[in-house]
């Protein structure tokens, strides 16, 4: 998830610019400071999920303006999957094995409904107004450090 939007806001950083460089999986790496290979398979996703697009003169590109993009478009690309149920099933001769499953469920079921309400209230255009700002905010501060 935070790969997805990581990728993402950089996309919507780097697409609001005039800049002739193309917007490559090798650019973004250097961003996130991972392989590119991890890149291109996170855009794979993102792709399917219609949110980005790529052209050979462009490169990657969001499908939608950034403030169409919800964190939750993002959860749902990537996923969606918070919370697992175990990787074998438990004993079902045991009082707590027996019934933890259907409890689990209900719950992470009502945890994932207000997960993605919260995430839908948020969207890529946030994300990347709260960086720049976040970033105005620091140069501020060192030029006050220096006067």
């Amino acid at each position: 998830m935070t790969l997805a939007v990581h990728v993402l806001t950089w996309i919507a950083f780097d697409r609001r610019g005039t800049g002739d460089e193309v917007g490559t999986s090798q650019r973004i790496a250097t961003s996130v400071n991972i392989n590119p290979v991890v890149i291109r398979r996170c855009l794979g996703d993102l792709r399917a999920a219609a949110l980005v697009e790529s052209s050979r003169n462009r490169g990657w590109a969001l499908s939608l303006d950034a403030s169409e993009i919800s964190l939750h478009d993002v959860y749902r690309a990537v996923g969606g999957n918070v919370f697992a149920m175990h990787a074998s099933p438990p004993d079902y001769h045991c009082h707590v094995g027996s019934g933890i499953q259907p409890v689990l469920i209900q719950a992470y079921e009502r945890a994932t409904t207000a997960l993605c309400e919260s995430l839908a209230q948020t969207t890529i255009a946030d994300i990347l107004r709260d960086i720049l700002a976040q970033a105005d905010n620091g140069a501020r501060m060192e030029l006050q450090h220096a006067q």
